[in-house]
């Protein structure tokens, strides 16, 4: 099942998967009348049928809907463009930091901007229920894939491969909770154990969701985690996840356990050590160009064999305003050359905030920032006219930042459609595995070797300078470092905000950036914007579910 044919894999669906709890949808019991759709005893009648629905439980992260790119969404009440799942975890977890800020003024975009959060945000919203969208699917698969519904259809045969099927969809659905529980705390509740039909999911608090998700990916000393049933790190169909996506998220949640509890967690840092080791063993670093990992062409090679888990985009095939195209065309416009680039114009739109060009030094070829002279766009920024801010409304304050393009690196191999990009999304990637691994010995882990950690950090280095002139020492190896380190490898990846707030700096005065707050010079927020409101639609249709503090 190659991922890169989503669209035309994943057309045929359950009905019960195309519809959410009554929290967000209601009716579940009524059948579309939609011809395309189809329902369980037509579809799960042999190992395709099955692939088919596993295949759009993937695909929810890429795309929107049955066709593309817009009129026909998978997610209710929510217009298509504004539902993917990319586009709105960037706008979560990018836009409300030193990263990026947008010129747009569409109601919502102004609030991510300077962090002034509320219950009605669109794109918060497209957010929640896009992931809500991916836990139902992921749901329907594990209750039409037991043993018990295999040997009632004869399929006996199938066990041993459902097995790794169902443990990539409970992957799917433990990440979808990760980001939920990161973005926004105490959520609604629902395994496939609750069954279909109206109800109003419970919500766990976070600390609980916590102890499921490492109980459901590891297990205990009494239930096997789904991990066991994956393949082999490194192993999996590119697109698909195996053994080193499940450890990455383990160290996601471990990093962040502090965060999650309320508290500190004994041994969460050797934990991070121990997942991270895995994943570092298990894959290749790319020693090539930083701005490879970011061309269209990037499955190829040896550029792949450094994602861990990867949501995969074809222009062809795959069309979408979100994913990698949203990330390309947004911050394309005014001076920037889009053909260059491989796009047929610009939406002008998002631009680099002035912190994160300071960020970068001399020598960094992750900071390098082309201008109108430059033949052949080689930076990840461009200069649109100056690099401060003074009107966020104004695209051409702040420079633009060409990260995401939709070229390869052989021009003869660029993608035929510049209407829509075709360059995948390292969702996991084994830089990021490293700098895990440093931060968690900086903090104190027991199992891990500062040498070890200033090897992998240098490594990283090496490849953004071209050669051992960016190096640090042991001296250099500290909190402050890692934070900036990982603003320079990681920017526009989607983890600043979770970054920012594990090192007490989102909402806090003590470190400020231009627009936090809405004040240009930026200032420190309320506390209670380390999460995001769940939406008002939600609390208004699920009485079981209370508010996050002071919103």
């Amino acid at each position: 099942m190659k991922l890169k044919n989503l669209k035309n894999i994943g057309i045929g669906v359950l009905a019960t998967c195309s519809m959410l709890f009554t929290s967000c949808i209601n009716d579940l019991d009524v059948l579309p009348p939609d011809p395309d759709v189809v329902v369980a005893d037509q579809l799960y009648v042999n190992q395709r049928g099955y692939e088919q629905v596993l295949a759009k439980v993937y695909g929810g992260l890429a795309l929107t809907g049955q066709k593309g790119p817009a009129g026909d969404g998978d997610v209710a009440g929510i217009d298509e463009g504004g539902s993917s799942f990319i586009r709105n975890l960037w706008n979560a977890q990018v836009l409300s930091t030193d990263e990026a800020i947008c010129a747009w003024a569409d109601f919502g975009i102004p609030e991510l901007n300077n962090i002034k959060f509320s219950p009605v945000n669109p794109f918060l919203e497209g957010l929640y229920y896009r992931l809500y969208h991916e836990i139902v699917l992921s749901n329907e698969f594990l209750r039409e894939s037991t043993d018990a519904k295999l040997e009632g259809r004869g399929q006996e045969s199938l066990k041993d491969v459902m097995k790794n099927y169902r443990a990539e969809a409970r992957f799917i659905r433990a990440y979808s909770y990760w980001v939920l529980m990161d973005v926004f705390g105490n959520v609604p509740f629902v395994t496939e154990l609750d069954g279909i039909g109206k109800f109003s999911p419970k919500q766990i608090k976070r600390a609980d969701l916590y102890a499921w998700l490492i109980k459901d990916i590891a297990g205990d000393k009494d239930t096997k985690g789904f991990v066991s049933d994956m393949k082999e790190a490194g192993t999996a169909p590119y697109g698909r996840v195996d053994k080193g996506a499940a450890w990455m998220l383990l160290a996601k949640i471990y990093l962040n356990a502090e965060v999650y509890n309320g508290k500190p967690v004994p041994g969460n840092w050797d934990k991070v050590v121990e997942y991270t080791e895995k994943v570092n063993a298990a894959y290749t670093f790319y020693t090539g160009a930083y701005r490879h990992l970011f061309y269209a062409d990037n499955n190829t090679g040896t550029v792949e064999g450094s994602f861990v888990f990867t949501i995969p985009f074809d222009g062809d095939k795959m069309q979408t305003y979100g994913g990698t195209n949203f990330l390309a065309y947004s911050a394309t416009g005014g001076d920037i050359p889009a053909a260059k680039l491989g796009l047929s114009g610009g939406w002008g739109g998002n631009r680099a905030r002035p912190q994160l060009i300071d960020r970068f030094s001399a020598g960094d070829a992750r900071g390098i920032v082309n201008d109108n002279d430059d033949e052949v766009l080689t930076g990840m920024f461009y200069d649109n006219g100056k690099k401060e801010i003074d009107s966020p409304a104004k695209y051409s304050d702040g420079f633009g930042v060409i990260k995401f393009k939709n070229i390869a690196q052989n021009e003869e191999n660029n993608p035929v459609n510049k209407d829509y990009v075709t360059t995948d999304f390292p969702v996991f990637r084994l830089a990021d595995s490293y700098l895990m691994y440093a931060e968690a010995v900086v903090r104190g882990a027991t199992n891990g070797t500062r040498a070890k950690a200033l090897e992998l950090v240098n490594k990283i280095r090496t490849r953004a300078y071209g050669n051992a002139t960016g190096n640090i020492t042991d001296t250099d190896l500290n909190t402050d470092f890692i934070l900036e380190e990982r603003g320079r490898e990681l920017f526009w990846e989607c983890s600043r905000r979770t970054d920012l707030i594990r090192f007490n700096k989102f909402t806090s005065s003590s470190y400020v950036w231009a627009w936090k707050g809405g004040v240009q010079a930026g200032v420190g927020v309320n506390g209670k914007y380390r999460l995001y409101p769940l939406p008002a639609k939600d609390l208004g249709a699920n009485t079981n579910l209370t508010q996050n503090p002071g919103y």
